[in-house]
């Protein structure tokens, strides 16, 4: 049986500089989501990569005293450094200044030219410089832009610009008839409301002010402006071809089953990105998520407002999954979420450390301190309805963990799955406390229940870290290790006590999560500073 394709792409990274943790948050995002689709089966292609292009990596390469193309190359190794640091999984890292890349928007360029789709005039607005774009004057807020609250200065330049009105109608059926195309639905009514149906105005695709960019290549004075030349890498990463046919690798994969992308960036991915899509004939994305932000305390983050965190420095000081943990757990399905250095302490210590660290800590000492390590099922022991009661109840929690959580990722709500893969791992330490093995372990009478409570224990844990593996895969297979177990794929969560009678697990039980004082690491941090 042929294996159902999955494809999803995050959006691709400017290189302006170092991405920070709200940047990141993304691509764990996307890890998490394109390892969970793997594990069921799916032929995933997950793609992420940089926007290479511009006039404020121009300018960033001047003060450097580089190229562009030599500043873009060492931020773009900076970047995916930052994304191999963190574990992720991606399958293709493209950029925007790769060969194949570029002479493909040439290509699409000049089709949609030859169509009638682009023609030639001038700009006359406001314009943000680092936003790359331009502005009436009601769209300003309090007289500045709209999108990062900068100055703009007027500004006026020959230009091509795309029909945009030409496809509004259509964009706007589309998005009526699949409410699943722009989530979360907040987002779908306001890119409806405040963008679509008011009217679309001729969008600028080309500029002549500055000089890196894709060259026009039948009219050179221009550079393909950075939308046109950014949304594509969703099509010319996997061998789109503008004069027709494509790769067979496109033709599998597309179109793409998500784009995940910040919600400053919804506007280009829902009305910019289906529009040129209509017009090369293409069918569109099957859905654009547009997550929140990770704000840094009660901001967003910015270099300007120097409140930015770092993803590398944040994993030196609590490892890479449990920075994974918390930009998963911490960011809710529709509204921003925080990001503080008490918060990580708190969630390290409380969920990682003691929740889970603590839970196999004890599980995999009891089991070496009452049986030499081995762990088996207590056969025959006679069980008081309670005792019962119990076994059920923690079978119970384990058996829902997966349907659970695959319903949660189907609506990609991720923070909600790792919720209740935590849920199983407290459950399983309110059954230590219920049913009390330091106390069966002083009579030899109870030597097969407690025999049992310490099986039912390590099958629980097993199972919680096999649906943890996608999150936090490093620490499943850590935890795993500890039971001297293998990692279970999904299709095996639907029985409990596959544990093999008779195994073993570690004799030194290692500790997961170091639990830290947040002075400590407050002195610390000053200290490197």
């Amino acid at each position: 049986m042929e294996q159902k394709k999955y494809y999803l792409t995050t959006a691709i990274a400017y290189t302006s500089g170092k991405p920070h943790i709200g940047n990141h948050y993304e691509i764990i995002l996307a890890d998490s989501i394109a390892r969970f689709k793997r594990k069921q089966g799916y032929e995933v292609f997950f793609q992420t990569g940089t926007d290479e292009h511009g006039q404020k990596v121009e300018l960033k390469a001047q003060e450097a005293g580089v190229t562009p193309k030599e500043f873009v190359d060492a931020t773009a190794r900076v970047v995916q450094g930052l994304c191999d640091m963190l574990n992720t999984s991606y399958d293709k890292f493209i950029r925007t200044t790769d060969p194949e890349h570029e002479k493909q928007v040439q290509k699409i360029f000049k089709r949609l030219y030859r169509q009638g789709d682009i023609y030639k005039g001038s700009y006359e607005g406001l314009y943000c410089s680092p936003c790359e774009s331009f502005w009436t004057q009601t769209q300003l807020v309090a007289g500045k832009c709209p999108d990062c609250g900068r100055e703009v200065k007027p500004a006026k330049e020959e230009a091509y610009f795309f029909r945009m009105s030409k496809y509004a109608d259509r964009l706007i059926a589309h998005i009526q008839e699949h409410p699943e195309f722009i989530r979360p639905v907040s987002r779908k009514h306001e890119m409806l409301n405040n963008f679509l149906l008011p009217g679309l105005q001729d969008l600028c695709v080309s500029r002549t002010s500055f000089r890196w960019g894709i060259p026009v290549d039948f009219d050179e004075k221009h550079v393909v402006y950075v939308w046109l030349d950014a949304l594509t890498n969703y099509i010319t990463g996997i061998g789109y071809d503008a004069e027709g046919g494509g790769s067979e690798q496109y033709r599998k994969l597309w179109p793409a089953d998500l784009h995940l992308i910040g919600k400053d960036i919804i506007r280009f991915h829902t009305i910019y990105w289906p529009i040129f899509l209509m017009a090369l004939g293409e069918p569109l994305p099957k859905q654009i998520f547009g997550h929140p932000w990770l704000l840094q305390g009660e901001g967003k983050m910015s270099k300007s407002k120097g409140n930015v965190l770092y993803a590398d420095e944040l994993a030196e000081c609590f490892g890479v999954d449990a920075v994974r943990y918390f930009v998963l757990h911490e960011m809710p399905y529709d509204n921003d979420g925080t990001i503080t250095w008490e918060l990580m302490v708190e969630r390290l210590n409380s969920d990682l450390a003691n929740t889970l660290g603590n839970l196999v800590n004890r599980t995999v000492s009891m089991s070496n301190k009452y049986f030499g390590g081995v762990v088996s099922y207590g056969e025959g022991t006679p069980l008081t309805e309670q005792e019962r009661a119990f076994d059920e109840d923690l079978k119970r929690t384990a058996l829902e963990l997966y349907p659970k959580a695959a319903a949660k990722m189907e609506e990609l709500r991720v923070a909600d799955a790792l919720t209740e893969i935590f849920g199983l791992f407290k459950r399983c330490n309110k059954y230590i406390d219920e049913t009390q093995p330091w106390l069966l372990a002083k009579d030899e009478a109870k030597k097969g229940r407690l025999a049992l409570v310490l099986y039912n224990l390590t099958e629980g844990i097993l199972i919680g870290a096999s649906v943890l593996q996608p999150f936090m895969p490093d620490t499943a297979k850590r935890v795993a290790g500890q039971l001297n177990a293998a990692l279970r794929g999904f299709e095996e969560l639907e029985s409990f006590g596959l544990y093999p009678q008779g195994g073993r697990v570690t004799e030194k039980p290692e500790i997961l999560f170091a639990r830290l004082d947040i002075k400590d690491l407050s002195a610390r941090l000053e200290q490197e500073k």
